[in-house]
């Protein structure tokens, strides 16, 4: 496929994608049900999906990251868009009719091939578009044979709509070889999950430098939208729906950004000062947080006697975290330093060590001598060269 085809059919599956998008929320205005739900979010989903993919499918169309992105968001841009005319089918018409009943029926299993399809093929072949082998080709085939028998496994389950929970799958097939086949294919694409996940594991440990930036990537992005949807979902209850949605949501969108910056190198280099930033935060948000709750009530228990609200406890709290913001943080950057990034702490103590013996070194060879060594440890050049000023 030349350079030129590769554009315009990214281009078109884009625009199919941002048409369906745009067209769904016409619908969703018509019907009245504009709200902050998941169905309205995935609006965000298709664009990035559909930015990603585009500019990864013209940069190197022979990836086909860059062709299951795209092809994701026409996916989600067709459930959304099948959603929306069902909402919209039962709020006019008080009655759906058979073709809402068959975009009811979509819309409620289009996230397997828009969610799965990326989650399982992602790991698998980024980030040159590759299998690590051509052993892993059983697993990328079973990973269709699952993900197409669960579609379908899911779209023919008997009983009302998981979505639409006032209609009843027109489609439904009432049998012990459906329920069988759904058990299955739900266990051929857990495994397919996993082994994916191994397959980069394995990938990480036999690539070059470069390479392991890359995945380093997709593995910070991977791991935050993991936290974050572990965390929404136990705190479902605590926090609004809105809010949980939002959160997961921009957790997983953090998957196809960072795969476009893997695959097109843009600020590659960055992902260490990205992930020691993301560990060193997250560490000191869990501390103070916790720190926070538990003087507060301490506070109060040590103070019920003498006021009768918790204004006191709170504002003494709130002094006491903002004054341990910057020695906690201190002192963690130097902990995850010195576990993860022990270059950086290696070097750190190199140079300061050389600045003790600056002030006491009088002798300018050793001091040369002593330059070139910290130079080497601390920025590891090809070769080194001191030149001197000569007195003349």
């Amino acid at each position: 496929m030349s350079a030129r085809t590769a554009a315009l059919l990214a281009w078109s599956l884009g625009g199919v994608a941002v048409a369906l998008t745009a067209i769904a929320i016409g619908l969703t205005a018509a019907a009245g049900t504009i709200g902050l739900g998941w169905g309205d979010l995935t609006v965000v989903m298709v664009l990035v999906f559909c930015t990603v993919g585009i500019l990864i499918a013209r940069r190197h169309p022979r990836n086909p990251i860059g062709w299951i992105f795209c092809a994701s968001a026409v996916v989600n841009g067709l459930g959304s868009l099948a959603r929306s005319y069902a909402d919209y089918r039962q709020a006019g018409a008080g009655s759906a009719g058979s073709l809402a009943e068959a975009a009811a029926s979509y819309a409620t299993v289009s996230w397997i091939p828009a969610i799965l399809v990326p989650a399982t093929y992602l790991p698998l072949l980024f980030p040159d578009g590759r299998l690590l082998s051509g052993r892993w080709r059983p697993v990328a085939w079973c990973g269709v044979l699952g993900i197409a028998g669960l579609f379908v496994a899911s779209a023919t389950r008997p009983g009302a709509l998981e979505d639409f929970p006032t209609l009843t799958n027109p489609y439904a097939v009432d049998s012990v070889v459906r329920t069988i086949s759904e058990g299955v294919t739900a266990l051929t694409v857990l495994g397919v999950l996993v082994a994916s996940s191994l397959s980069l594991i394995l990938r990480f440990r036999r690539a070059g430098y470069e390479q392991r930036q890359q995945i380093k990537w997709l593995v910070w992005a991977g791991a935050l939208a993991a936290a974050t949807i572990a965390i929404g979902t136990a705190g479902y209850e605590l926090l609004t729906p809105a809010v949980a949605n939002a959160a997961i949501l921009l957790s997983v969108l953090g998957l196809p950004v960072a795969t476009g910056i893997g695959i097109l190198r843009h600020r590659l280099y960055d992902v260490d000062v990205v992930i020691n930033r993301t560990i060193v935060y997250g560490a000191l948000t869990v501390t103070l947080a916790a720190g926070y709750l538990g003087s507060v009530l301490l506070l109060q228990l040590l103070l019920r006697p003498v006021t009768q609200g918790s204004g006191p406890a709170v504002a003494v709290s709130t002094l006491a975290v903002a004054a341990l913001f910057r020695p906690v943080r201190s002192r963690i950057q130097a902990g995850v330093d010195r576990r993860f990034f022990r270059r950086r702490y290696d070097a750190a103590r190199t140079l300061e060590a050389f600045g003790v013996r600056l002030r006491e070194q009088l002798d300018l060879d050793a001091l040369g001598n002593d330059l070139q060594v910290v130079v080497r440890d601390t920025m590891q050049p090809t070769q080194v060269t001191l030149w001197l000023r000569s007195r003349r």
